[in-house]
């Protein structure tokens, strides 16, 4: 079911890509060939939340949990951007039957990044960026059960846009899924079904220099 799942949100990715690029190749919306200048820094603090993909376990409920992100890119020309991002979500867990808290998972995620901005629309500038990395979980219980999650090798794929309010500031939204697939040990032995993956929601600002 999972896979079945993730493979039709995949499907729908790519199609809304599809469909996207042709209207941002008209002469009326590309405006500027790449959305930014060669040699330039930018560094971003985005704040936002972070829904589950699926049932993080068995017989488990998750909360959505909030986020935070950091990033630093550096334009090796006007489309193509590379550097590191640095993200923090945390979830609520509790047992469903019987509904009981076991605590809270904590994901620290560290990404080196790519990105890259096509084209610019006047202020505003579309992107997409790709991240591999690790993610470093633990869990934080409220009962005497023991939980360790795994570390986890971290795929993330964003998208979102950049508002630029002058040469050196810009607020900023985007979308991402983040792949946190792993296992948990303790209390019970090791399991194996503890998936974390993630979409993450971002929003807040920029700066150019």
């Amino acid at each position: 079911m999972r896979k079945q799942s993730f493979k039709t949100w995949l499907i729908g990715v790519l199609l809304t890509v599809l469909t996207t690029v042709p209207t941002l190749s008209t002469p009326t919306l590309a405006e500027e060939f790449g959305g930014t200048e060669p040699g330039k820094w930018m560094l971003g603090f985005r704040v936002g939340f972070a829904p589950l993909t699926q049932q993080l376990s068995d017989n488990t409920s998750t909360s959505i949990g909030p986020l935070v992100n950091f990033q630093g890119l550096y334009s090796l020309n006007t489309w193509l951007l590379v550097g590191m991002m640095l993200e923090w979500e945390r979830h609520g867990v509790s047992v469903e039957r019987p509904d009981v808290d076991l605590g809270h998972q904590d994901t620290v995620s560290v990404l080196p990044t790519l990105e890259i901005r096509p084209v610019r629309l006047g202020q505003v500038i579309p992107y997409v960026n790709m991240s591999f990395g690790v993610n470093v979980n633990s869990f934080g219980e409220d009962t005497a059960i023991r939980i360790s999650p795994s570390n986890t090798f971290a795929w993330r794929l964003g998208w979102g846009a950049d508002y630029k309010l002058n040469d050196r500031f810009a607020l900023n939204g985007e979308w991402a899924y983040k792949r946190n697939d792993g296992h948990t040990t303790g209390t019970g032995g090791r399991n194996d079904d503890w998936n974390a993956s993630s979409f993450g929601f971002l929003f807040g600002g920029k700066m150019f220099f």
